[in-house]
């Protein structure tokens, strides 16, 4: 019986050594499946969306209405912004936003008592330079000095006089005028500030040039021509004032086949202001 026994256990133990083998070799060859697919999806190359072409799209020219009229809007021929071309503390600035100026009136003006001190002595030097040369001409008459003494004196009377004009013409600049007819858009700057060359201190515009700008169908070139009458209406005002065309563009735009449009109003309305804007109507030409 003992032996059957041993026998019958070694048997069973070879049994469960080989359900364990297999099990073993079943998970090898899952493992090799797995692997061998990730291999072949590394490998296989991944396809890309092809990039999808973005057509321009033609911006909408502007048309005429109903009526066949166009928008404009009011623009001053001349805005400035006004700075020093000195160093100097601002003295005054009496104009405000808005306030209406005259061509010449002084806008700004500047601190520049050191820079007068630097004129009154430069003009003393030229002075003594000049009294100089004519002392020394008078000895070279009388034989009593060289040449070039009289040329050194010549010299340096015309360098002190280099010097004076160079400082009436800094001293010129201690008052900002205004240059042309107006009123002031912003003030950047105050009395009392320092004024830097070149940095802004004041924006001023031409309010009495006012051009009207507008966008045209290019196909209106057939019949549009400098000189060509129109009336514009206002919207701010509710006024209609008679024009006539300026400028036309160099190019016409090929992507809105529009062009631009100047125009020049008759007469020079006070109550009309840079940056209102109204309707064009052009009279006599069919659309």
């Amino acid at each position: 019986m003992n032996g059957r026994c041993r026998a019958g256990q070694r048997s069973a133990a070879r049994l469960m050594m080989s359900m364990k083998s297999l099990k073993a070799l079943k998970t090898m060859v899952a493992l090799m499946v797995v692997v061998g697919a990730q291999s072949c999806l590394a490998a296989a190359p991944v396809a890309v969306p092809a990039a999808v072409a973005v057509m321009p799209v033609a911006v909408a020219a502007p048309h005429a209405d109903d009526e066949g009229r166009i928008r404009v809007q009011l623009v001053a021929r001349d805005e400035v912004e006004l700075s020093s071309e000195i160093s100097a503390k601002i003295a005054a600035m009496p104009y405000r936003e808005g306030d209406a100026f005259r061509a010449g009136q002084t806008l700004v003006s500047l601190d520049c008592s050191l820079y007068a001190a630097q004129l009154h002595k430069a003009q003393a030097e030229s002075d003594a330079a000049v009294q100089l040369k004519h002392v020394d001409d008078r000895l070279s008459e009388l034989h009593s000095i060289g040449e070039i003494d009289v040329q050194q004196a010549a010299a340096r009377a015309k360098a002190s006089a280099a010097e004076v004009a160079y400082m009436q013409a800094t001293v010129r600049k201690c008052s900002i005028g205004a240059p042309f007819d107006g009123r002031v858009v912003k003030r950047s700057a105050a009395a009392q500030q320092f004024a830097q060359p070149g940095k802004t201190l004041l924006t001023v515009v031409d309010t009495g040039h006012l051009e009207l700008k507008m966008i045209v169908p290019s196909k209106w070139l057939a019949w549009l021509k400098p000189g060509h009458s129109l009336v514009v209406r206002v919207d701010e005002v509710g006024k209609t004032y008679p024009a006539a065309v300026a400028r036309i563009g160099a190019r016409v735009d090929p992507v809105t086949q529009t062009v631009d449009v100047t125009a020049a109003l008759s007469g020079h309305p006070p109550e009309l202001l840079p940056g209102m804007s109204g309707w064009a109507s052009f009279a006599g030409t069919a659309r």
